[in-house]
């Protein structure tokens, strides 16, 4: 079907249907947008009356237009659509824009009417964009099918695509005074057929796209799309603004797993695992696409790949004429994982002697604000030159002694030519209006304010790191689901070599007491009923019980706290289990999240979990690489390295049985939950403690 999709984005001829000879009609809008693009294909009208429109003749029946025609912008009545689809399908069209509204949007009756046009589109082989979309806009092809005021938005190298169209047309609108442009633009809509993951790779082609971002409200299917968008985010940036954070969380969970995975958990682990970059606000979305769009990538350190921080702390360089915004400066780097480069003794040295002596020439360079256009220009090229500076900030507010454009004349050269990323905030409005253009024509990326600046090379950063860490990350890609069905919770976590410690049902004192000689002292006893998910809340577990009398005393003291705690719970007895050496308690987990599948979760563990909510979630199956990095994220995680009196667990046991149940989480769909905690972490391996598994 691919082939029809393109027709959205490379049509050899297009028909409106539903086009207008008056001007205050979507149907005019759509027929102007499109002769006013300089489409060089073929162009076409349909409408209900004869005539012209813009010189051209208007058909009353889709039989009569010529070809060549593989493309319809349907503009009708909803009520109209059903018909104008099976037209475009006996006409040999089988790509349709759907203009139109009254649709799902409106409420039962448009959900049931758009439930029969996409049937009727599937049945005759026609994919629909829409409906209630605006359409697409293809800059330098050039296409609009759009409905929107003119002019086009200007050439670029962004693709958008949006769920909303009315947010889309307000980009567009502020873009042109932001100074920058597009590739592609399409509105999505209602998604009846055509949805961001069909047209992820379609963008992604396009020569002239350089970075892809995304509008979101939801996700069709979130598993193509995360296959989907790993491939294409290999090959080009992409950044998505999911709104709808704050929507009604999921039902609680019977496990801490479920209870801490709210929906939107999910979509951030989804996006990680895609490599998409989610931005908090639009303003950000399109902060960073600028940057990744003009400016180079900053290299990734030896010291990145095995250490926490995003860049090396030799890293970022900032230039200024003013101390204030430097420090602001300073800080916004930090936040955003960068870190000041430390600047090699021959670069203090060169800055010394081309600064007044008052000038602060430890990074950041604080210029001082008689700094003339030259003292930017050759502050820049030293630090350029510093094989200890990876990326370089300059802030530039009005020179009081010269104009800021003139400055902006002399550092636009540098920064076009070099190979380091280079922001610049420019701060001000009124006297650095005509750098603000010239920047805008040089392609040099300009922010406000400084923080938005260190926002911009936080993200070149991250793209750095994510390609190179997709070069070292193996494929996660599992091929068949086991048939195997497994007895019991210890047969399969064995399956996947968890270590477990066996845990057996009494069901009287004396079967107590029985099972714990069999398994040996000390033991562990804990209530067993599937009414009481938490029990040492309920004083429902007893640790290191020694003798046979003691676990006949304690089965009794066990029920007779649920049950006054607890009198309605169901009461199966009391499970034994043989007390494991001390070492350092962790959560492992997973849920299935409808949307993405198994969202795995690590984190502090035992009674911890829930109250600390120190937890990172990623999307299995999981990397070794990924893995690692969901510990790293945890103070339970940094712990297992040791911290004052708590002596170091095997941390890539940890790691071990994190991915395995990862993969267990994956291959077996008939599991809602599963969940060990805790998991005890000891001077050499681990061993699941406890496990739940919901089905």
């Amino acid at each position: 079907m691919n082939s029809s999709l393109d027709s959205f984005f490379k049509p050899n001829g297009i028909v409106i249907v539903g086009a207008s000879t008056s001007p205050e009609k979507l149907g005019y809008g759509v027929a102007r947008n499109l002769i006013q693009s300089g489409y060089q294909g073929a162009i076409h009208f349909v409408s209900q009356k004869q005539g012209e429109l813009f010189g051209r003749p208007l058909y009353t029946d889709l039989m009569q237009v010529p070809s060549p025609v593989d493309l319809a912008v349907l503009v009708v009545p909803n009520t109209a659509m059903p018909g104008a689809i099976e037209s475009c399908a006996k006409r040999g069209i089988h790509a349709a824009i759907v203009v139109s509204a009254g649709f799902r949007e409106a409420g039962a009756e448009g959900a049931a009417l758009e439930k029969k046009c996409t049937e009727i589109a599937h049945a005759q082989g026609v994919r629909l964009l829409g409906p209630n979309c605006i359409g697409t806009i293809d800059t330098h092809l050039p296409l609009d099918t759009t409905f929107l005021q003119p002019p086009m938005p200007t050439k670029g190298g962004i693709a958008f695509a949006s769920h909303s169209g009315a947010f889309a047309a307000a980009i567009i609108d502020w873009a042109r005074r932001q100074g920058f442009g597009f590739s592609q633009i399409v509105s999505l809509g209602n998604q009846a057929d055509v949805n961001e993951t069909d047209v992820l790779p379609l963008l992604a082609d396009n020569e002239h796209t350089r970075v892809i971002v995304l509008y979101m409200e939801s996700v069709s299917d979130g598993i193509r799309f995360v296959e989907t968008a790993r491939r294409v985010t290999q090959r080009k940036p992409v950044i998505a603004l999911k709104v709808g954070r704050f929507e009604s969380a999921q039902k609680a969970a019977a496990s801490h797993t479920g209870a801490l995975a709210a929906s939107d958990t999910a979509f951030d682990a989804a996006f990680a695992k895609a490599g998409i970059f989610r931005a908090d606000t639009a303003e950000q979305m399109f902060d960073w696409a600028r940057a990744l769009e003009h400016c180079p990538l900053p290299r990734v350190s030896r010291y990145a790949r095995e250490e926490r921080s995003l860049l090396d702390p030799r890293g970022t360089a900032i230039l200024t004429n003013a101390g204030g915004p430097g420090v602001i400066a300073a800080d916004a780097l930090e936040v955003n994982g960068l870190h000041l480069a430390q600047l090699s003794d021959a670069t203090l040295k060169a800055l010394s002697a081309n600064l007044p002596p008052a000038a602060g020439i430890h990074n950041p360079v604080d210029m001082l604000a008689s700094a003339s256009p030259q003292n930017y220009a050759d502050c820049l090229k030293l630090l350029l030159d510093d094989s200890n500076v990876d990326s370089v900030m300059v802030i530039l507010p009005p020179p009081p002694m010269f104009t800021t454009e003139s400055v902006a004349d002399a550092i636009i050269p540098i920064i076009r030519s070099s190979q380091k990323p280079i922001v610049v905030a420019l701060l001000g409005s009124e006297l650095t209006a005509n750098a603000f253009e010239r920047f805008n024509k040089a392609n040099v990326v300009t922010y406000p304010f400084p923080e938005r600046a260190a926002s911009a090379l936080g993200i070149l950063a991250r793209r750095a790191k994510y390609l190179d860490r997709g070069r070292r990350t193996e494929d996660q890609t599992v091929h068949g689901l086991p048939s195997t069905v497994f007895s019991s919770t210890d047969e399969l976590l064995s399956a996947y070599n968890i270590p477990i410690a066996s845990i057996k049902l009494a069901r009287s004192e004396s079967e107590a007491a029985r099972i714990a000689k069999e398994l040996g002292f000390p033991v562990v006893m804990k209530i067993a009923s599937p009414d009481i998910l938490h029990k040492s809340d309920i004083g429902g577990v007893l640790l290191n019980v020694k003798s046979e009398a003691d676990v006949q005393g304690g089965y009794t003291l066990l029920v007779e706290r649920a049950i006054k705690t607890k009198p309605n719970a169901k009461i199966e007895g009391v499970h034994i289990q043989r007390q494991i050496e001390s070492g350092q308690e962790v959560i492992v987990g997973a849920v299935r999240d409808p949307t993405f599948g198994p969202l795995v979760m690590f984190g502090s563990g035992g009674v911890e979990a829930e109250g600390l909510k120190d937890v990172a979630f990623a999307l299995g199956p999981l990397s070794p690489l990924e893995a690692e990095e969901m510990i790293r994220k945890t103070w339970a995680g940094k712990k297992l390295d040791g911290f004052r009196n708590i002596p170091a667990a095997d941390k890539s046991a940890v790691q071990d049985i994190l991915i395995k149940l990862s993969r267990l989480a994956h291959e077996h769909p008939e599991i809602q939950e599963i969940e060990i905690n805790p998991l005890r972490a000891l001077s050499k391996g681990a061993i699941a403690v406890d496990v739940r598994i919901k089905f």
